[in-house]
């Protein structure tokens, strides 16, 4: 069921979701946070696609907000809000409500959404494209629990996530580093089976100036304390191999095609595991899980960098398997622009 409102209120808004349930007979509400997304008409399409795959696993309220320019200097100054609120089948699982805001109105997002939040329930800020330097003081990120960017759409994705790093707050986290989860977990399992493995230096190859790959290098100096190589790669996958050298011989998971990727280990034959490229949405369901245990932001441990001192030298011992793996898991690398790696190769 679909409703269209024009030059309407919140108010107004909450009464046709309210009337728009009980018409579809499904009078309670069963949804479990409420996702507000930050976007333009450009993306609003795959944002709310995404968004609503995603609410199959999380049953959510998705609060759109898209702040339009007018083009006249007399519109600009008249406030309006629209609003397309849709239930049932074609609002995924939950309800779905696209504000359209006009005029000053733009400057006031936070009062237009604040009364369409779900009450007792956790709020998620997510920005497709366009996030803010620092989302916790964003007055919509402000109503939020989890805020969620991506710097792979920022026009220069390594300085966005360094300059945000100065802004972190527990809470933000970005998909850029999500999608290095699958890659974590990987590595972490070829290391459990070397546990006496010791790792020297590392090399991340994948497509030049990704924040993945990026992300993926600072968190293996981070915790293995090796230098790491980044190897540019004509591909349009963000990392498509990892390469950990240890003395008795190589480690290598290469992914050329985005869907199987080859593990190789000394001393075994190679395997071929699944590691296919994940979509926004599945990016998304899994940054809705984590309201369980806090995860911190993946890019901007900026404090944790000036704690870990200096890289280590050649007289320093190797990192092993067995000393390093309660370090791997879900541990947050270090912030963009701080160079621990000093083998680390410049990207053009």
């Amino acid at each position: 069921m679909k409703m269209d409102l024009t030059d309407t209120t919140s108010s107004k808004i909450n009464n046709a979701l309210v009337q728009g349930r009980r018409a579809i007979g499904t009078p309670a509400v069963g949804m479990v946070l409420t996702l507000v997304i930050v976007t333009d008409e450009e993306h609003a399409y795959d944002a709310l696609k995404a968004a609503n795959e995603a609410s199959r696993e999380h049953p959510s309220r998705k609060l759109v907000v898209i702040k339009r320019v007018s083009r006249s200097p007399r519109d600009r100054a008249k406030a309006r809000l629209d609003a397309e609120v849709r239930v049932g089948t074609s609002a995924g699982t939950g309800e779905t409500v696209v504000l359209r805001l006009y005029g000053d109105v733009i400057d006031h997002a936070q009062s237009v959404v604040l009364p369409l939040l779900l009450p007792d329930a956790p709020v998620v800020a997510w920005w497709p494209v366009g996030s803010p330097t620092d989302p916790a003081k964003d007055p919509l990120g402000a109503l939020a629990q989890r805020r969620v960017t991506d710097a792979y759409t920022a026009e220069d994705p390594i300085a966005d996530l360094t300059a945000r790093s100065a802004h972190y707050t527990p809470g933000d986290t970005d998909l850029a580093w999500t999608r290095t989860t699958p890659w974590r977990s990987m590595l972490a399992a070829a290391l459990d089976q070397q546990p006496d493995a010791a790792i020297t230096s590392a090399e991340v190859e994948g497509e030049p100036c990704n924040p993945t790959g990026e992300l993926l290098a600072m968190w293996l100096a981070d915790r293995l304390q090796i230098p790491v190589d980044q190897t540019p790669r004509d591909t349009p996958y963000a990392i498509t191999s990892v390469r950990l050298r240890t003395k008795r011989g190589p480690i290598v998971i290469d992914r050329p095609d985005g869907a199987l990727a080859t593990l190789s280990m000394p001393g075994q034959p190679d395997r071929t595991v699944a590691l296919k490229k994940r979509t926004t949405a599945e990016l998304l369901a899994e940054e809705l899980r984590h309201f369980a245990r806090h995860e911190m932001c993946p890019a901007t441990i900026r404090p944790r960098v000036q704690r870990a001192g200096t890289p280590p030298t050649s007289a320093a011992p190797t990192a092993t398997a067995s000393t390093t793996a309660d370090q791997r898991r879900d541990s947050p690398p270090p912030a963009p622009g701080t160079r621990r790696t000093p083998r680390k190769r410049q990207q053009t």
